[in-house]
């Protein structure tokens, strides 16, 4: 019943990726980064390295030593060449903000699925403007800016998260006001929780592989 349906996003090409600012703290660039990442149990991140990629290896999700709030993040990544299965079994994984707030990874290419579920969306939220999505084996970015919420001593909520987000350079989220954490099923609901929190790559099962991962804190 949360499933999107109702608008699908156009179909268009997007622009180059771009190299990290000075200020960036770098969180992936060469295979021995792989030291700032771990397990949500703190132990050593499991995914394979090779030069300058990191690929999801069945292992489970990374997340980053360092904690993080309001951010400007860069993640490139990319689906295996080769389409396999269709759906949400099509190269599947996931940016999560503090752990809680995901911007969905998808090979979305001539591959359907409900549409605040694509690559791009806000998962089970919002759906991407436009579908930026290259052909499989083609590397794709994310420039993320988040904002996160804010909480009162109580724990009641001052103000809500939002991400802007380009998707190969074109903006497909727009200042988008989060209902809450992200959920596969159910509605989203705030919980107070730190300022400030992990990364998270998500290990969906399916071989996704990443590089040039930076940010920004605001």
């Amino acid at each position: 019943m949360t499933e999107d349906w109702s608008r699908k996003p156009p179909v268009i090409e997007g622009s180059k990726w771009r190299k990290a600012p000075s200020d960036a703290i770098i969180l992936f660039k060469k295979g021995k980064d792989i030291d700032n990442w771990s397990d949500k149990k703190g132990e050593p991140a499991g995914w394979k390295t090779s030069c300058r990629t990191m690929t999801t290896s069945q292992t489970g999700n990374i997340i980053t030593k360092q904690e993080f709030g309001d951010c400007q993040l860069h993640v490139e990544w990319k689906t295996p060449r080769k389409a396999v299965g269709d759906g949400q079994g099509r190269g599947n994984s996931g940016v999560y903000v503090q752990t809680l707030y995901e911007v969905q990874i998808l090979d979305s290419y001539e591959n359907e699925t409900y549409y605040n579920g694509q690559a791009g969306s806000v998962y089970k939220q919002s759906a991407p403007l436009v579908n930026a999505s290259r052909k499989p084996g083609k590397w794709q970015v994310y420039d993320i800016v988040f904002h996160a919420p804010l909480f009162n001593e109580d724990g009641s909520l001052i103000s809500p998260a939002t991400f802007t987000v380009f998707h190969n350079g074109v903006l497909i989220q727009d200042h988008f006001v989060l209902k809450g954490p992200s959920v596969y099923g159910g509605y989203p609901k705030y919980t107070a929780h730190a300022e400030k929190m992990p990364l998270l790559l998500q290990d969906h099962g399916n071989p996704v592989k990443f590089r040039n991962i930076w940010i920004r804190e605001l």
